[in-house]
């Protein structure tokens, strides 16, 4: 075991994190439009979810 400052172990901290980590996926959410990123970065709107076309003005 490495000591870690205040003579902790790393065994003695990583149960710990290890808890924490496990009770955050229980709340965590799947991003399932992960594909659709792109589209946001590039200032596309959603509205409800479903893609909302530009409309051209006119010059």
């Amino acid at each position: 075991m490495l000591p870690l400052s205040g003579g902790h172990t790393t065994a003695f901290t990583s149960r710990p994190t290890k808890r924490l980590v496990e009770s955050a996926q229980t709340r965590w959410r799947a991003i399932t439009g992960a594909h659709l990123a792109a589209l946001v970065r590039a200032g596309a709107k959603f509205e409800n979810g479903v893609l909302v076309e530009r409309q051209e003005q006119a010059a």
